[in-house]
């Protein structure tokens, strides 16, 4: 005779059963954690140690340290990313805001910077004690530039840039400064770009420090971590692994090896 099973009861311990659908979930549903087997207490580590590390933590280091697969590592490395990405829809920045751009890719010989081979345009936003934003760009046209700008800058900012002509005719729209960098002009007054300039700093040691190699298809992610970590740059680590943490409903990321 086959033993009496409760219905009601969880399959295991951790399972519940919603009353309005009657489908047994989890906490992981509807979250980046989602048919993973990995274990939580191993998501929060690896949560806590790239919101802890200045310049980000490799997936090797991640493999290391909590004995899973370099694999399993990076896939979870780049589910974290995702759950660190701004919100759609977010305030745009206000006040003092310096617009740069820098290049990011391997090293190669020839030109450096603009124009530079085999190398991806990082656009960035930086509003001064605030939050920085960037942006994977195709092009560094002045359409792509200024698009951006609108979209993320109030029109009663002041906008900080150097004398790139992409940024020419800005001042039809915004308060515009600018330095010439050609000319060897950094800071004129309140005038200059060194807070976007050291944002780039902390992004560049740890792509090249720590990542070694970022591919185009997943730069995005890798500038939401860097853009999290200097955004909760004033707070201590723990309020910062809450914030990654809160940051992990309604996500969800699947994508091949």
């Amino acid at each position: 005779m086959q033993p009496k099973v409760d219905s009601r009861r969880p399959v295991r311990k951790g399972v519940w059963k919603c009353k309005s659908c009657r489908k047994q979930f989890t906490v992981r549903v509807g979250t980046i954690f989602e048919d993973s087997h990995i274990p939580l207490y191993q998501w929060l580590s690896a949560i806590e140690f790239l919101c802890a590390s200045k310049k980000g933590i490799s997936a090797h280091q991640l493999h290391r340290m909590l004995n899973i697969t370099y694999k399993s590592a990076w896939f979870m490395a780049h589910r974290i990313r995702y759950a660190m990405e701004q919100p759609p829809l977010v305030e745009k920045l206000q006040g003092i805001v310096e617009a740069d751009e820098t290049y990011i890719g391997g090293k190669s010989h020839g030109k450096r910077g603009r124009g530079a081979d085999n190398k991806v345009p990082v656009f960035t936003l930086v509003q001064r004690d605030g939050d920085a934003r960037s942006f994977k760009t195709e092009r560094v046209t002045a359409k792509n530039l200024k698009g951006i700008i609108r979209e993320h800058v109030d029109k009663e900012s002041i906008i900080m840039t150097d004398e790139f002509l992409a940024y020419k005719g800005l001042k039809r729209e915004f308060a515009h400064h600018t330095v010439n960098h050609s000319q060897g002009e950094y800071v004129r007054g309140k005038a200059h770009t060194n807070t976007a300039e050291g944002y780039f700093s902390l992004l560049k040691r740890g792509i090249i420090g720590t990542y070694h190699h970022v591919s185009q298809q997943h730069l995005d992610r890798y500038l939401a971590e860097f853009d999290f970590r200097y955004n909760s740059r004033k707070v201590e680590d723990d309020i910062r692994v809450v914030l990654a943490i809160n940051g992990t409903k309604n996500k969800r990321l699947a994508f091949g090896w």
